[in-house]
């Protein structure tokens, strides 16, 4: 399992894109999907609502359990990926390209986002 090198991470498994015009990519990574086993229900925050870092802002529900799917940063979604709310298991088959989660215009960023090595070392314990 590789964690891509331009990304940023969430001790919570979320994964951050670099901002594009104040916009950023959040979804979960490969590790956080493999461990939630088959997604089959995303609920994700609403087109314009505020999210804050290290907040619950939607769900993720397997074949396993219930997660709550944690903002790494604070902002306004500006969208949501429709393609995984039909097909959900797109966050397992590809959770680092398809398969994210929605978009925020962020307003503030904690310090202890990590890097692919630092994630990498996180999830190995």
């Amino acid at each position: 399992m590789s964690n891509p090198q331009q990304l940023r991470y969430s001790k919570e498994h979320e994964w951050l894109s670099a901002a594009e015009d104040g916009v950023s990519t959040v979804g979960i990574t490969e590790h956080a999907a493999n461990a939630l086993g088959d997604v089959v229900y995303t609920q994700l925050p609403e087109v314009g609502s505020t999210v804050t870092a290290g907040e619950s802002c939607g769900e993720l529900e397997s074949t396993k359990s219930v997660s709550d799917l944690y903002s790494p940063v604070s902002g306004e979604i500006t969208e949501v990926n429709e393609d995984v709310v039909n097909d959900p298991s797109l966050v397992n088959t590809a959770p680092f390209e398809g398969g994210w989660l929605f978009k925020v215009r962020v307003t503030d960023e904690p310090g202890d986002l990590l890097s692919a090595d630092e994630y990498t070392a996180f999830i190995a314990g």
